[in-house]
């Protein structure tokens, strides 16, 4: 019997093209206002499979952007919380919250949950575990996972200047920047893998701080979402 509530994903992907989403496993590393977007949308298109990495507890100001922040979850882990909301549109999915960092320390520790993965969303915000994360996907020589990147999704108003481009050709973000010197440094070629950007150029703040909107950073995980979407549901 066809599931009525993904039968409009089955019907514009094909029924092979859903299987494969239903067979994959995503890690989302850091689910603040854009990957936590992202993973309701892998979910709600049909995948089953997710682990959702983030430190961080929810906080007040979390409320404006992230899926989770509510005031009744206001200090409790986010990944907990996300997966819980998760489950309560889908309660058979495959759900893992790990409240942990992915750092260039902790790396080791998430061997095995890259080594099983299809695809790595990273919407991590410190660029040096952003870095690490990169270079260990980017560099992996079996192909797998495959990593899509958020770039820099704060300090913008506009959704409609969200674009998706390989590393190397992105211009004008400033986490990109910072990325890039830092592979230089290391003396790392550029990565090429798609990440998500925007071409708006980011307002600047009398008080330096790093304000953020819900529809900019939704349309960052839709986005990402849509990248690892295409990228499982396509023929290997």
């Amino acid at each position: 019997m066809t599931d009525e509530r993904f039968e409009r994903s089955r019907a514009l992907l094909g029924d092979a093209a859903f299987k494969r989403l239903a067979n994959a496993h995503i890690a989302v590393f850091g689910v603040g206002g854009v990957g936590s977007w992202c993973a309701e949308a892998l979910l709600r298109t049909g995948i089953r499979r997710l682990t959702l990495i983030d430190n961080d507890a929810v906080a007040p100001s979390n409320i404006n952007r992230q899926r989770q922040a509510r005031p009744n979850t206001i200090g409790l882990p986010k990944v907990e919380m996300l997966r819980d909301q998760l489950l309560e549109i889908v309660p058979e999915a495959q759900i893992t919250a790990r409240t942990e960092r992915y750092t260039p320390q902790s790396a080791a520790s998430f061997e095995e949950l890259i080594n099983s993965s299809d695809v790595i969303i990273d919407a991590i915000d410190s660029v040096d575990c952003k870095a690490h994360l990169i270079r260990r996907c980017t560099e992996c020589t079996a192909g797998k996972p495959m990593i899509f990147s958020s770039l820099g999704a704060a300090l913008r108003t506009d959704p409609t200047k969200v674009r998706a481009a390989p590393f190397h050709k992105v211009t004008g973000d400033g986490l990109a920047r910072a990325l890039r010197n830092r592979f230089r440094k290391d003396g790392i070629a550029l990565p090429r893998h798609p990440c998500v950007y925007s071409e708006e150029l980011p307002k600047a703040l009398p008080d330096s701080s790093k304000g953020s909107i819900m529809p900019v950073t939704c349309a960052f995980g839709m986005a990402l979402a849509s990248l690892a979407i295409n990228q499982i549901a396509q023929p290997t």
